[in-house]
């Protein structure tokens, strides 16, 4: 079987069998749908669902979807823009539509610090309510007032980072176009003529979500944006990465601590590993699930957001800045390559890895296997390595 990296996009192709949304009646008041995308098509009626308690084991394990997850969001491209480097000026928006809209430092977020030193970058960011996906890219010119560079990112915004990924090969496509052919915006209006959205008033927003029976497998209390989300081996690469060490993050993410990732560009895995971060807290188990904090990802962040991160008490980001190490009021716990590390005396005992996680580490080690193995003889239950996670976290 040939292992995927975790270079996708957020995502290319979604894991596991596809879902069908219950009719609006069974939600609970007050709750909120996929991400913050607006409705889709009308769902297909389904057949009176029954309760956990109703089902035997292997009906709740294998209990099969019917849409494909396309049906359950609409494009919701609240902005597209484009960013450059200019020597004299420094990072600045050269383009957007709308052009009234809010792009305040969005001009740093989508060309994180230090990518004049690579060739290419995809960010994952937070812009106030939205998030936005840029595809950055450095090209050598021959030009002394460019300083023999010129470098460009390509980006949106959206309510829901769970439609980002359809866009990534139009956005590194445009990026490269705009290096080529500087001024050139007739594709990127056309873009956002066809896939703008309307927003519209949501006052049951930042509620609890309301208990996701409807999704198939383990994943019926898993958060729905962490199910359309997953890049191609996303999961893997991270427990590979960390190895033991994902123990201890998996007790911060479940704690909800301000989790703060430093990494060099280039900063798209980094953003990946946010995810997965947050992937390893929001399940949702029958009970609690009403009464933890979601655990935010706020992906990329710079200088320019430590107001904001002063004011949250938990969320999950990730920088190239080293200055963030010294503001230690801002985090919790700060990983720095694979070392993990906090700065509070009552965290201190987590960092430490005694018998009991070895034991979790190794049979999580032997659950993946029997999945690859599953995986390669195709059999008919497919899940992902968070169902790992869903199934550890009701021990």
């Amino acid at each position: 079987m040939v292992e995927r990296g975790d270079s996708a996009p957020l995502l290319r192709w979604a894991q596991g069998p596809a879902v069908s949304p219950p009719q609006a009646p069974e939600l609970q008041a007050g709750g909120r749908g996929w991400g913050s995308g607006g409705g889709g098509r009308p769902a297909a009626e389904l057949p009176r669902r029954r309760e956990p308690e109703e089902l035997g084991a292997s009906e709740v394990l294998l209990q099969p979807g019917r849409l494909e997850l396309g049906d359950v969001e609409e494009d919701q491209v609240v902005a597209v823009f484009v960013v450059t480097f200019d020597p004299r000026s420094g990072n600045m928006v050269e383009w957007c539509l709308p052009q009234d809209i809010d792009l305040e430092g969005v001009e740093f977020k989508s060309m994180a610090s230090g990518s004049h030193k690579i060739q290419s970058d995809f960010i994952y960011f937070r812009k106030g309510p939205f998030f936005g996906l840029a595809c950055f890219a450095n090209m050598p010119v021959e030009s002394e007032l460019e300083r023999g560079a010129r470098m460009k990112s390509v980006g949106i915004l959206s309510p829901s980072y769970t439609l980002l990924y359809r866009y990534m090969h139009f956005l590194e496509n445009q990026v490269r176009h705009q290096l080529e052919t500087p001024g050139h915006y007739s594709h990127l209006a056309a873009f956002y003529e066809d896939k703008k959205g309307v927003l519209h008033a949501s006052p049951g927003r930042g509620s609890s979500l309301p208990p996701v029976y409807w999704l198939p497998s383990i994943h019926r209390y898993m958060y729905p944006e962490m199910k359309i989300t997953h890049p191609a081996g996303c999961m893997s690469q991270f427990i590979k990465f960390f190895g033991e060490q994902i123990l201890i993050l998996w007790k911060f993410a479940l704690l909800r601590k301000r989790i703060l990732i430093f990494s060099p560009p280039p900063v798209g895995v980094v953003c990946y590993r946010v995810y997965c971060c947050c992937c390893l807290a929001n399940v949702s188990l029958p009970g609690i699930g009403g009464t933890v904090p979601e655990s935010k990802p706020f992906f990329y962040v710079n200088v320019a957001d430590i107001e904001s991160l002063e004011v949250e008490v938990s969320y999950v980001a990730c920088t190239t800045e080293k200055i963030f190490e010294e503001k230690r009021e801002l985090y919790d716990v700060y990983v720095d390559n694979q070392n993990v590390k906090t700065h509070h005396d009552h965290l201190q005992p987590l960092l430490k890895i005694n018998s009991a996680d070895r034991e979790k580490y190794q049979r999580l080690n032997e659950q993946r296997q029997m999945l690859l193995y599953s995986q390669e003889v195709e059999e008919e239950y497919n899940p992902c390595e968070e169902d790992l996670f869903v199934l550890r976290g009701r021990w």
